[in-house]
């Protein structure tokens, strides 16, 4: 039996759906996975804030009594050169550990 030229749309068709329809079951099963987690500040900020602010090209943040509303907002929110930062990035956790390790006071050797 041969197939119409619209037979083979149609069964396309099918199949792009049901691709799109497990893709988006699995996304869903990755959302409810636990996933990394980052050890403490220190790492978080050696991993990704040092490229920028420890090299100049963003301004220094650490041990400047930023406000840690202010530390988390950007972060979530980015500002200007700076890009956001989702929870699937940095989680709600680690943020405050992030903050927290930005906000420390230097210390004297």
């Amino acid at each position: 039996m041969k197939k119409t030229k619209l037979e083979n749309w149609v069964s396309g068709c099918i199949f792009a759906i049901f691709l799109t329809i497990s893709n988006a079951w699995s996304a869903e099963d990755e959302k409810t996975t636990p996933g990394f987690a980052w050890k403490d500040g220190a790492e978080i900020y050696a991993k990704i804030c040092a490229y920028c602010h420890e090299a100049q090209v963003g301004p220094q943040i650490r041990h400047r009594d930023l406000p840690a509303t202010y530390i988390r907002a950007i972060v979530r929110n980015g500002n200007r050169a700076m890009p956001a930062f989702r929870a699937s990035e940095i989680d709600d956790e680690s943020l405050v550990k992030l903050v927290d390790f930005i906000s420390k006071k230097e210390t004297q050797h």
